[in-house]
């Protein structure tokens, strides 16, 4: 396994037609296409892709730019993409680039509800 692989590991639960996808480490330059493509391989016949971020300690602009395509892939296929269990540093970079309400899940308060 190469250095850089080991920044990002993904944990993935299929429950019917929902995928939950739980990212534990860093998102950043050098892991995205592991994320993209494990995703995008779920796609056919799921409806709901959850990306659990609980336990990502970091994402850059790279990181950004593939969970907005995975966001596009996903809509191109029928399917839904959101976000939940924000850490703070993910959630100001949502924020500054206007794609907070869009990715997450919003509850009462706007608070991201939990699954």
């Amino acid at each position: 396994m190469a250095k850089d692989a080991a920044l990002l590991t993904l944990d993935m639960e299929h429950t019917g037609e929902t995928v939950v996808v739980r990212c534990h480490g860093r998102l950043v330059a050098g892991v995205c296409d592991e994320l993209y493509h494990d995703v995008k391989n779920m796609l056919p016949g799921t409806r709901r892709v959850v990306l659990d971020l609980t336990e990502l300690t970091q994402m850059d602009s790279l990181g950004l730019g593939t969970v907005v395509r995975l966001y596009v892939t996903a809509r191109g296929s029928g399917c839904t993409l959101k976000l939940i269990n924000l850490g703070q540093r993910v959630r100001d970079l949502l924020g500054m680039t206007h794609l907070l309400h869009v990715l997450t899940e919003m509850g009462e308060h706007g608070v991201a509800v939990k699954f």
